[in-house]
């Protein structure tokens, strides 16, 4: 049962608690509805994702645990790293290491705290002219495979690419929990840009299929507080049909949008056309 277990006093995190010791922390007054999750164990926490950097994430992470928190970062887009640059000790993926020091992300960060993206306020204080993600440098890398113990809780990582080369998702294999960052989640599907590959994201969606019946709670990173598992099947069969040829319900210039019952792809206008 998800439950509200902090007021965050900055009025930006909306914070609960679907496991227990796995805490979600999410920007929902920003139209990208990202949500980082801290997972603590009895030895040390993990915060998966620091977010879009538009309020203090580590001061929140600080009042869910009293244990040494590091962060992983499930890829390098804007809105997953925002805070990255105030912990110590971060890992990543090798193939998304080298884009932490992005200029851009600092532009796309303060595009996305203009009126039209904010359905709040911003935080007292914060002035969108002076936001800015600053460089952060990974402190170790997962390759996928690596199974990290808090304490009583384990995360196995996995390396699910195809949204961007590098993804990393993360699996509590005990209590049937999976983290799915920005693989799958309740929404579009961005599987369009440079660093998006529609093979590879059908591998991944296969091999996610392949676990489905095996998991309890998918925790997404965008959109909702759940993803029904047996979603994740129907998102695999649409992937598959997109690479085929499947014609998009809408085209503009970036990309095709296919539309499917619960969720979207965004694919390659050359793959929409």
């Amino acid at each position: 049962m998800t439950m509200t277990t902090l007021h965050d006093p900055q009025l930006w995190f909306t914070i609960t608690e679907p496991a227990p010791g796995v805490f979600a922390l999410a920007e929902l007054q920003q139209d990208d509805q990202v949500r980082s999750y801290l997972v603590a164990g009895s030895e040390r926490a993990v915060l998966i994702d620091t977010g879009t950097g538009i309020a203090d994430i580590r001061a929140v992470a600080e009042q869910l645990t009293n244990r040494p928190i590091s962060v992983i970062t499930s890829h390098s887009h804007w809105d997953h790293i925002g805070g990255n640059w105030q912990f110590e000790e971060i890992a990543i993926h090798p193939l998304e290491a080298p884009y932490l020091d992005e200029p851009s992300n600092t532009l796309s960060l303060r595009e996305a705290a203009t009126p039209e993206h904010l359905l709040g306020p911003l935080p007292t204080g914060v002035d969108r002219e002076k936001l800015e993600i600053r460089p952060s440098t990974p402190t170790s890398l997962l390759h996928g495979g690596e199974v990290i113990d808090l304490g009583g809780v384990e995360l196995e990582v996995l390396h699910l690419p195809g949204h961007s080369p590098g993804l990393l998702a993360f699996l509590d294999r005990q209590r049937s929990i999976l983290i799915s960052t920005d693989v799958v989640y309740p929404g579009p599907l961005y599987a369009f840009g440079e660093d998006a590959n529609l093979p590879d994201y059908l591998r991944s969606l296969e091999r996610l299929a392949d676990l489905a019946p095996t998991l309890r709670l998918i925790l997404p990173a965008h959109d909702s507080d759940r993803l029904d598992p047996r979603l994740i099947p129907v998102m695999r069969d649409a992937m598959a049909a997109v690479i085929d040829g499947r014609a998009p319900e809408q085209v503009d210039a970036e990309k095709g949008t296919h539309v499917f019952d619960g969720f979207e792809i965004y694919a390659p206008v050359a793959v929409a056309s």
